[in-house]
């Protein structure tokens, strides 16, 4: 070996396991964005199309409609929201569907603090339209619920089910969306749309690819300097 490539081969070596990290983060982004450009093509469709019945383990964001009876007196509220300069909460309502596992509806925002506002809670047989909203993971930072109180900070739909004495609760909660009937200042406030998950997914990919291009130009230039000298 010359003493040249002595001198440029550890700094390959050291160099060669960085480069394949950096190469495979970029492709790990790459086919994330994929894979978030078609959920968001789905959900794009799914929002402009009519809703389908809703089924015993449906599709996370599909726009569905279900027909049954409300249990208010199993009410409950999820996290926190400010809407404007007003603390609120979601409404969480058990649904009892023919055919159906008990399903947890949120069916929107509420003010902690009513005065005097009214809830709608409608009696008898209801037909809700919504989307399917996977459960989510506790984490390190979410609030500890109050079970007594009927107050829950983590969208775990058997888990809250469970609370309420309501085993075997369907795992995904069902998003309560506005339609045509539903009067702007009544309360619950239904969502407006399905959710959009952020995609930046391609500015992760060029940033690592870009990482692994600096690094094999310093090497480069390194090389060439040590061969000058």
């Amino acid at each position: 070996m010359t003493p040249r490539r002595r001198r440029i081969l550890p700094a390959v070596l050291a160099s060669i396991p960085v480069l394949a990290v950096l190469l495979a983060l970029g492709t790990w982004q790459v086919q994330r964005l994929h894979w978030k450009t078609e959920l968001l093509a789905t959900i794009a469709a799914a929002e402009a199309g009519p809703p389908v019945p809703l089924s015993a383990a449906p599709q996370p964001f599909t726009k569905v409609a279900v027909t049954g009876r409300f249990r208010h007196d199993l009410e409950a509220t999820l996290g926190a929201q400010v809407r404007g300069a007003v603390l609120g909460t979601h409404l969480i309502t058990p649904l009892e569907a023919e055919g159906l596992p008990p399903v947890l509806v949120n069916r929107g925002w509420v003010p902690m603090q009513r005065d005097g506002a009214a809830i709608i809670r409608p009696a008898g047989t209801v037909t809700v339209v919504g989307y399917v909203s996977p459960p989510h993971d506790r984490d390190l930072f979410a609030a500890t619920d109050d079970v007594a109180g009927r107050r829950f900070y983590t969208a775990d739909a058997r888990a809250i089910g469970a609370a309420l004495g309501l085993p075997g609760t369907m795992a995904d909660l069902l998003v309560a969306l506005r339609t045509a009937d539903t009067p702007r200042d009544a309360l619950p406030q239904p969502a407006e749309t399905l959710p959009r998950p952020p995609n930046s997914h391609l500015g992760y990919a060029i940033t690592w690819y870009g990482l692994a291009a600096s690094l094999l130009g310093v090497l480069v230039a390194w090389a060439i300097r040590k061969d000058d000298a």
